[in-house]
């Protein structure tokens, strides 16, 4: 997921304290919400939820969160957009140099078929006006073996990206604090750069406490703010002539398609989140325009970073974008700065769909003190796993890919175009259905080429580190 994150927002059109919508544009505190199950509600803030055999999955804590649907067409466009903002930013420029600007046909192709698939899920939940999210459709569609499918790839995907933020924070860490050297006698083991990374870590480890979802919506808005800082640092660093574009970009590298499309399909991952931006809005109808005025949008600006970038650095790209510009720079600071603390900022956003499910599944005689421990203590577990796999396989365009490939493909194209068709089997046309057939067989290739390339990148990588 979660990456960087989100345009618009920054300008202060968010407003949590004011509309209570604003909340629905939190990725991790709104999937927890819509992710709980209703066989043993939990208490949040003295209040016990109540849920009947129907709304199943529909948990509601704080009725604020699922009340009045007032979302604007507006502030849907603004949410979507900032939660397909990510991680994508950064590896864009090298993904188009590693495939050449005829990728670019690639990455604007993949845009239109997430945007289509966007509206695909609009026409899942206005069939089912009961479903409130991407576990519910699956359910509707395949009934519980949807529901356990759905989950499993929203919980992968959340996982593999936080790995990939933690390897983000390593690289930009060590460049922010060039020339630092650390000596702690009980790690002699790790490195500066590790022990930076671990430090920062442990910095960000108490926000997995938090249980308040206000406080988890204020980190969702500062890691949209450093978003918009990295791209207008590459940006303004080209306006200004600090770095001239005049490297070439090749026309196409074919043997590298495989590998950067998982790159460029995880720039569009998003789609978990949108039943709930859906379910927002005052009028659902405009979903469908939402989502090709939110993709056509974010597609533009990937373009433009892409191409930017690649003509910046050429074959000297890195795979994060601010790893390539010139030290000495403020805006580079600025923008390595922003790189660092943006994952600082998504650890409790991405955990809190996890640690609301696992309060939920805690015996009910336990005090909400002791669930608050519970759920802390597994969650800085869990953050530390994630810590020790980033620190082991420090490799960040292979594990995006990995995460694009794997699992992005699937609940980007695969998945909205199987829940639709299986959900509409009795009156789909004859088109619609070849073309989602088409899509949900181009995914998987997509897919399984791409976890082949990128996997056997990394395999190879981490045996030469291991040599």
């Amino acid at each position: 997921m979660s990456m960087l994150a989100k345009v618009c927002k920054f300008l202060g059109i968010l407003s949590f304290s004011k509309n209570p919508v604003a909340s629905e544009s939190v990725h991790g505190a709104n999937l927890a919400l819509q992710w709980v199950g209703c066989e043993a509600c939990i208490e949040e803030n003295n209040r016990i939820c109540k849920c009947d055999d129907h709304t199943q999955q529909n948990l509601t804590i704080n009725d604020h969160h699922h009340g009045e649907a007032n979302s604007s067409f507006l502030h849907a466009v603004i949410n979507m957009i900032g939660m397909l903002l990510g991680l994508g930013q950064l590896s864009t420029p090298y993904a188009l140099q590693k495939g050449g600007w005829s990728s670019a046909f690639l990455l604007v192709g993949l845009g239109a078929i997430s945007a289509y698939t966007s509206h695909l899920l609009g026409l899942c939940l206005e069939k089912n006006p009961k479903s409130r999210s991407y576990a519910d459709i699956g359910h509707n569609a395949f009934g519980n073996k949807g529901r356990i499918l759905a989950t499993t790839f929203i919980y992968m995907e959340i996982f593999m990206a936080l790995v990939s933020y933690t390897i983000s924070l390593h690289d930009n860490i060590i460049t922010v604090f060039a020339g630092t050297q650390l000596e702690l006698s009980w790690a002699l083991k790790l490195s500066t750069s590790q022990l930076l990374t671990l430090i920062a870590v442990l910095v960000a480890l108490p926000s997995l406490w938090l249980r308040n979802l206000s406080s988890i919506s204020f980190l969702s808005s500062a890691g949209i703010l450093m978003s918009i800082m990295i791209f207008l640092s590459v940006v303004f660093t080209a306006l200004l002539g600090f770095v001239k574009t005049n490297h070439g970009i090749p026309i196409l590298k074919l043997e590298n398609i495989p590998a950067i499309s998982g790159l460029y399909i995880f720039s569009y991952a998003g789609h978990i989140v949108f039943p709930n931006l859906y379910k927002a809005m005052k009028d659902p109808t405009k979903f469908t325009k939402v989502s090709i005025v939110s993709f056509a949008s974010v597609t533009a600006l990937y373009a433009t970073l892409a191409f930017l970038g690649a003509s910046m650095f050429g074959e000297k790209v890195n795979s994060q974008i601010t790893l390539s510009m010139p030290r000495n720079l403020i805006l580079t600071k600025i923008a390595l700065w922003a790189t660092v603390l943006t994952p600082m900022t998504k650890y409790a956003l991405e955990f809190a769909p996890f640690a609301m499910q696992l309060e939920h599944s805690l015996p009910s005689s336990l005090s909400g003190r002791s669930k608050m421990i519970i759920r802390g203590t597994v969650g800085s577990f869990l953050l530390l796993v994630i810590l020790a796999l980033a620190l082991s396989v420090p490799y960040f365009e292979y594990v995006l890919s990995l995460t694009g490939s794997l699992v992005s493909v699937c609940i980007c194209i695969i998945l909205p175009c199987a829940f639709y068709v299986k959900l509409n089997w009795a009156r789909i046309s004859k088109a619609a259905l070849a073309l989602n057939v088409t899509l949900i067989a181009f995914g998987s290739i997509l897919g399984v080429i791409g976890t082949y390339s990128s996997s056997k990148s990394l395999i190879e990588h981490f045996q030469r580190l291991h040599q």
